[in-house]
C-alpha cells in the first residue's frame, strides 16, 4: 500500500517512480497507474528525468533512471559490497548476466549485478523492483517466507506451494517464460553467516535459446556455488 507524506509534490513523484518500477509505461499507462492528471503526470516525469530519476527506453517509454542505481550503490551495504566479485564470478562460470535480489515488501529488488560484455543480454537494471509472484529469484525468496505472508502473495504467483516445496528441498529455482516471455533463469538463496535465514537470491537469466527448457540441470551447481561464496564473503 503506497503511503502518504502529506507533502502534495513529493507523494506524486513517488506514484511516478512506483508505476515505473517493474515495466517501462508510456505517459497514458502513467496517468492511468498514478490516477495523476495527464500533465501534472508529464511535469513530473520530465522533471524525474532532468535528475536521471527515470529515463526513456528505445520507444520512448519511462523507465527508472540511472540515478537510483549511483543512489543505492553509495549506501554501506556489506550484502552489496560482498556480491561484486561473486557474481562476476557467477557470470565468467555461466556465461550468462548474474542478479542478486533482495525483498522488498511484495517486490524483489535488484541490488548488485554483473552484466555479459558480449552478445545477446539480459539486463536488469540496478533498483529494478520486480514481483514476488514470478521468476526463479521470486521463488527462492517466497520459498521460505512465513506461513500468512505467503498465503498473501500465492493467490496472484505464476508458482504453487508445491514447487516452493520443491525449491526448499533441492536448494536452487528455475523459470522458463514465467516473468518474462523468452526469458529464463535460474536463482538459488543466500544465507546469513550466522544464524542461516535467507537474504537474497542469487541468480542468472538469459534467453530461452541458450540457458534451455531445463536451465537447473546445468546451472544450478554455479549458482548454488555462489551463493556459498557469498555467504562466506559475508562472514569475513
Amino acid at each position: 500500500m503506497r503511503q502518504h507524506s502529506g507533502i502534495g509534490v513529493i507523494d506524486k513523484a513517488v506514484a511516478i517512480l512506483d508505476a515505473t518500477a517493474h515495466a517501462p509505461v508510456t505517459l497514458s499507462e502513467l496517468v492511468d497507474a498514478t490516477g495523476l492528471p495527464r500533465a501534472t503526470a508529464h511535469r513530473l516525469a520530465v522533471a524525474l528525468e532532468v535528475h536521471h530519476l527515470l529515463s526513456r527506453d528505445g520507444d520512448g517509454r519511462f523507465v527508472l533512471g540511472p540515478r537510483l542505481g549511483e543512489l543505492a550503490a553509495a549506501l554501506p551495504d556489506p550484502l552489496v559490497a560482498a556480491a561484486g566479485a561473486v557474481l562476476a564470478w557467477v557470470r565468467d562460470e555461466s556465461g550468462e548476466s548474474a542478479q542478486l535480489y533482495r525483498r522488498d515488501g511484495d517486490v524483489r529488488v535488484c541490488i548488485a549485478a554483473a552484466e555479459r560484455t558480449s552478445g545477446l543480454r539480459t539486463t536488469v537494471p540496478l533498483g529494478a523492483r520486480l514481483p514476488l509472484t514470478a521468476g526463479s529469484g521470486a521463488q527462492v525468496l517466497c520459498a521460505w517466507l512465513d506461513e500468512t505472508t505467503l498465503a498473501d502473495l500465492l493467490p496472484s504467483a505464476t508458482f504453487s506451494e508445491r514447487v516452493l516445496a520443491e525449491v526448499r528441498r533441492r536448494g536452487w529455482a528455475q523459470s522458463v517464460a514465467q516473468r518474462e516471455a523468452g526469458v529464463a533463469s535460474v536463482s538459488a538463496p543466500v544465507r546469513a553467516p550466522e544464524k542461516g535465514e535467507v537474504i537474497a537470491a542469487i541468480s542468472i537469466s538469459g534467453p530461452i535459446e541458450r540457458l534451455g527448457r531445463a536451465p537447473g540441470q546445468r546451472y544450478a551447481p554455479i549458482l548454488v556455488a555462489g551463493a556459498r561464496r557469498l555467504t562466506t564473503a559475508l562472514a569475513r
